[in-house]
């Protein structure tokens, strides 16, 4: 058994109280690329569609093969254009990646086929924007957040005090990990990691 969470516990673990250094490696992931409100547009539900089916028609044909592995949880890089126009209270324009880990078996030739699979059992409109790529966050601050997703600017803010308070800088994009299933788990009990690239500060 492949499984990710445990080969990297620290990224998939985090504290709620006191965020933390990390060192994150290269990781191949699926991902796809949208914008728009992800609680309204059907761009951000095709494309959690096309990601979930392939993760899947992966998993299961690697397991007749004989190696089998869990799918990881989802994944999301945020961010918007203008960061004067960022705000929770109106996702419109926000920007994002999401994605799904996967474990160095899966070749690109592996993921073409399973792409293929796909296709021809399901007509997902955003089947042929997921590519598959290797992301490297490298050093990177973290923190989880438990509770519901509109209530994370807070541990947002100690994120951004820690990481300033340390001598670090934000090096890349909004990261969040959805450890639970929002379609199976109460609000108040959701956990998400939040991470952000770190660089030392430049004085």
């Amino acid at each position: 058994m492949i499984d990710l969470k445990k080969q990297f516990k620290h990224l998939y673990t985090a504290s709620s109280k006191l965020p933390e250094i990390v060192e994150v490696p290269p990781l191949r992931y699926l991902l796809i690329d949208g914008s728009g409100d992800p609680n309204t547009a059907q761009e951000y539900q095709d494309a959690l569609a096309a990601l979930y089916s392939l993760s899947y028609s992966l998993k299961f044909a690697f397991k007749k093969q004989g190696s089998d592995y869990p799918v990881m949880p989802l994944e999301g890089l945020w961010w918007v254009d203008d960061l004067s126009q960022f705000a929770y209270d109106d996702k419109s324009n926000w920007r994002w990646t999401m994605m799904i880990a996967q474990p160095n078996i899966v070749t690109q030739s592996a993921f073409e086929e399973a792409r293929a699979q796909v296709s021809r059992k399901k007509d997902l409109p955003s089947l042929s924007k997921v590519r598959l790529e290797t992301y490297h966050e490298g050093l990177s601050a973290q923190i989880m957040h438990v509770g519901p997703y509109s209530t994370e600017p807070p541990t947002i803010e100690k994120l951004h005090h820690y990481i300033e308070e340390n001598g670090w800088q934000i090096a890349a994009k909004h990261h969040e990990i959805y450890l639970s299933d929002a379609r199976r788990t109460a609000p108040d009990k959701l956990k998400t990691i939040i991470r952000y690239p770190v660089m030392r500060r430049q004085n």
